[in-house]
């Protein structure tokens, strides 16, 4: 999948902003608080119908606007056009549409315009809790398998519901209980069983990644933890239910899962140094990329880089030029505040790339001297 052309009104601080993209490397050069990051993050909501660093729709909508409007005209891998609409009014409902139809479900829009993104968020994977890893599990899976996505969906409206009764005064109806509990197991099932054929498959390309970005120099391991590893996940979440009642919430199911980082044999999060969990984060993300590609539907994702060079030495930089400019990558949209990272990657590039100014919200394509 390819990106063309973006029409952005009134996101964030992006006020009026019309560009057209190269196929593969597209650069944005700017100070910090300039408005690289909500450029990509419009990007980003056109894949995921939201955006990737604030969930309130509304605060998204430029100061003193009343709306905001996405469009994206995107070509496909057997070049037919596609257009992606999203509109946003205060107080109202959203609207998102691909070729000017509008969607009766967000959900069934994920995974089209498969994309991956890494940026300094991503620190919160190594030390943040145990949500965010399952987020990032949910949002590679999500987007090349609908049944997960559709029992990911289901099992979150048994959980509310339970723990809606669980927090009751009065003691909750027990069929009630019965039939919520019934669609946590047997959703949770599912996701358990496909996050845990993801982890198998995803951990030696992972594994490959960083040994490539650090030449060697450290182990790294991933691992996934679940309660329903411990035997029938029903019986488990019946067992709980005394406790949970007490506690006023569910204690046991697939949304405590965990996914284990270490380098070496401990805990990353304590024993890496930050370059290390830098490049941890990027291997993570460049294998998701890859992963992608190959499962999902045949389209290349698109990949975007935001400000991914901070914190690593010379060397481990290189080796991530190195990567980025292969063949295995489609388009790629990096930003960084230090034209020197950038001109690493462009000089080996032969013309396919482009270049932006980011300043104020004002983002124009700077004008290339042929020689």
């Amino acid at each position: 999948m390819i990106l063309n052309r973006i029409s952005i009104l009134n996101y964030k601080n992006l006020e009026q902003v019309e560009l057209e993209f190269s196929p593969k490397v597209n650069c944005f050069i700017g100070q910090n608080g300039m408005g690289k990051t909500n450029l990509l993050d419009a990007i980003y909501y056109l894949s995921f119908c939201k955006s990737a660093t604030n969930a309130v729709d509304s605060q998204n909508v430029m100061h003193d606007q009343e709306f905001f409007v996405i469009q994206g005209f995107y070509v496909t891998e057997s070049g037919d056009p596609e257009e992606v609409y999203c509109g946003l009014k205060r107080r109202q409902k959203k609207q998102f549409k691909r070729n000017k139809k509008e969607y009766s479900r967000l959900s069934d829009h994920i995974g089209f315009i498969p994309l991956v993104i890494v940026s300094p968020a991503d620190s919160e994977l190594i030390s943040g809790g145990s949500e965010e890893r399952r987020r990032f599990m949910d949002v590679v899976i999500s987007q090349y398998d609908k049944e997960y996505l559709d029992a990911l969906i289901r099992y979150n409206k048994a959980l509310l519901q339970r723990n809606t009764l669980l927090k009751a005064e009065m003691e909750p109806d027990e069929e009630l209980m019965n039939v919520w509990e019934e669609m946590m197991a047997s959703s949770g099932e599912t996701v358990y069983r496909k996050r845990k054929e993801f982890i198998n498959e995803f951990i030696p390309t992972f594994q490959s990644f960083y040994s490539h970005i650090s030449q060697d120099k450290e182990i790294v391991n991933l691992s996934y933890e679940s309660h329903a590893m411990r035997g029938d996940l029903l019986q488990l979440i019946r067992e709980s239910r005394q406790r949970d009642r007490i506690m006023g919430y569910s204690l046991r199911g697939v949304h405590k899962d965990d996914l284990v980082m270490q380098l070496r044999d401990y805990p990353i999060k304590r024993e890496g140094s930050q370059g290390q969990n830098k490049t941890y984060l990027i291997a993570l993300k460049l294998a998701q990329f890859d992963f992608l590609r190959r499962t999902g539907s045949n389209t290349t994702p698109l990949l975007l880089l935001d400000d991914i060079f901070d914190k690593l030495d010379a060397s481990r930089v290189e080796q991530i030029v190195k990567l980025v400019e292969s063949d295995r990558f489609g388009q790629i949209f990096i930003t960084d505040t230090n034209r020197e990272h950038l001109d690493k990657i462009l000089h080996k590039l032969e013309g396919d790339y482009k270049v932006f100014d980011v300043e104020k919200g004002s983002i124009t394509e700077r004008v290339r001297i042929e020689l």
